[in-house]
């Protein structure tokens, strides 16, 4: 009997598919190579006109051996054509080379977490960052990250600023709209949304919680834009179990912190605001869940940062399904008030606390 699947290719484009899978890890090299030695700009310059081996090489300088296999691997990666003796960029290796979210993303996977995916299934085997110990010997990568090398911190940064500083234009209209006079910023990282916050209301006081190390990054940036008068820093680990939030909060935020614990973990962050909270209060909760995603091209990049996660930030969290966090929160005795939808990667949630 003839096996079924649920998907229609042939057998033919299934093979190819599961080989460029095979052969994964050395094509993202050779494409970091052909964009980092400038062959890919040339290209791009050259337009449809395109340029021999010969002509590349001479201008990029490197080896006409060099040229071959990288535009060879170009022509496999589908980042180039070959149109008879002249190689011609395409739409792909545009997007390579001047893409914002894939430059981003090719540094992150280079600098943070290539060599680390090699103990990637020791760390789902035991739920630890089996692959941090090639940066450094530390619980989570959110205890080093002021110690790793520049070049790696500088990707992470990216990284996480790439997916955060851009929606909060679009989210404080929708947080400040009850005219919040004190706000409780959970996970505050280097205190960008604490800045924007400053930026958006000049009166509201804001206090950020995280580890002591996040908070030296937080305190220098804040003292750098003038406006760490209004801000209060609270150092805590939010997975000690007897850490208790600072109260009187008219609003707690949030923001991709949530998708760096497990299930368990994220109930009792919850279950710490929720003891902070009155009838009056409001958690806003921006995640970036992989079933909100409006094209194929962000659920991608969201679901492979899980892996991240896996080997690398603390062994137990991931990317969630915006129903799990939902679950999460009927478990900490809190209630969706209302699902504010979705803002570019992100989603925003507005909670409460349960009634009774």
């Amino acid at each position: 009997m003839k096996r079924r699947f649920p998907d229609d290719r042939s057998n033919l484009e299934a093979r190819f598919a599961a080989q460029r899978l095979a052969f994964g890890p050395m094509m993202f090299q050779a494409t970091r190579v052909l964009r980092r030695c400038g062959a890919l700009a040339f290209l791009y310059k050259r337009e449809l006109d395109g340029a021999s081996v010969e002509e590349l090489a001479e201008a990029v300088d490197i080896s006409l051996y060099a040229a071959r296999i990288l535009l060879e691997a170009g022509l496999a990666a589908e980042l180039v054509q070959l149109e008879g003796d002249r190689y011609v960029i395409t739409r792909v290796g545009y997007f390579v080379l001047r893409d914002p979210m894939t430059e981003v993303n090719m540094n992150f996977v280079h600098d943070v977490c290539y060599r680390s995916m090699f103990h990637f299934e020791e760390a789902l085997a035991e739920g630890k960052p089996a692959g941090l110990r090639e940066h450094g010997d530390w619980a989570t990568v959110y205890e080093g990250l002021t110690q790793l090398p520049t070049h790696v911190r500088d990707s992470w940064l990216a990284f996480d600023h790439y997916y955060s500083d851009g929606v909060f234009e679009g989210v404080l209209p929708k947080v400040f709209a009850s005219e919040p006079a004190r706000v409780l910023d959970v996970g505050g990282n280097t205190g960008k949304f604490a800045l924007a916050c400053c930026g958006h209301d000049p009166k509201v006081e804001i206090t950020i919680v995280d580890l002591p190390r996040q908070l030296e990054l937080a305190k220098a940036n804040l003292r750098e834009a003038g406006v760490a008068s209004r801000v209060e820093f609270v150092a805590a680990n939010m997975l000690d179990p007897e850490v208790a939030l600072p109260g009187g909060h008219d609003v707690i935020w949030m923001s991709q912190f949530l998708d760096c614990f497990s299930e368990a973990e994220i109930v009792h962050i919850l279950e710490c605001a929720a003891r902070v909270m009155d009838a009056d209060t409001r958690l806003y909760i921006l995640e970036t869940y992989w079933d909100r995603q409006d094209y194929e091209a962000a659920r991608y990049a969201v679901i492979n940062t899980s892996l991240y996660f896996t080997a690398i930030a603390n062994g137990n969290s991931k990317m969630y399904h915006s129903e799990r966090m939902q679950a999460c929160l009927e478990q900490a005795g809190l209630v969706l008030d209302a699902d504010l939808g979705t803002m570019g990667y992100h989603t925003l949630f507005r909670c409460k606390k349960a009634q009774g």
